[in-house]
C-alpha cells in the first residue's frame, strides 16, 4: 500500500510501510514525512484518521523502539 495518497487537508504523501511488515496481514503501519510533521497510520485501514507528531517525537519514538 505504498506510494502517492492523498487525505483530506494533508494533501498528497507518500507513505512509506514498515520494513518489518510481513506482507501477510498482520499488524502494519506507513509513515509519510510532511512539512514539520510526521504522519502515522495503520496500512490495514487507511481511511482510519491516523497519528501526526513533530520530527522529534517521531524521533525519540524510533530510538526507543530500536532497542
Amino acid at each position: 500500500m505504498s506510494g502517492e495518497k492523498t487525505r483530506p487537508g494533508l494533501g498528497t504523501l507518500t507513505w512509506v510501510k514498515s520494513s518489518y511488515s510481513a506482507g501477510n496481514g498482520g499488524e502494519c503501519v506507513e509513515v509519510a514525512a510532511g512539512t514539520g510533521r510526521v504522519h502515522v497510520r495503520d496500512s490495514k485501514d487507511t481511511a482510519r484518521p491516523g497519528l501526526t507528531v513533530q520530527p522529534t517525537v517521531w524521533a525519540t519514538f524510533v530510538q526507543f523502539a530500536a532497542h
